[in-house]
């Protein structure tokens, strides 16, 4: 099995009881992932994208995590993905939305 060059964690805010519940959900994360998919998709980058329950840093959500650089990044909108993912085509950090 080939394995991606990158795997992108979008926060879903899903609780131990299955229940989306958390601010990234509140504010569309679910959408973010939809937008995420079809920019990967029209600029050829080889990497994944998963949904995961909370990520415990609602005060900056939406969230989103790029591994294996292990990037975070906060207040994640359809305009930061496309920054976000230059970024990433240069070899670059998006310093305006990371977190950590």
């Amino acid at each position: 099995m080939k394995k991606p060059t990158y795997h992108i964690l979008v926060c879903n805010s899903f609780r131990m009881a299955g229940a989306p519940q958390g601010v990234c959900h509140t504010k569309g994360s679910g959408g973010l992932m939809q937008t995420l998919e079809e920019e990967i998709l029209d600029r050829g980058l080889d990497a994944i994208v998963t949904s995961t329950g909370c990520l415990k840093v609602c005060d900056r959500g939406p969230a989103m995590v790029i591994y294996p650089q292990n990037l975070w990044y906060g207040n994640v909108t359809t305009d930061a993905i496309t920054d976000i993912l230059d970024a990433l085509e240069n070899g670059e950090v998006c310093a305006k939305y990371l977190i950590a």
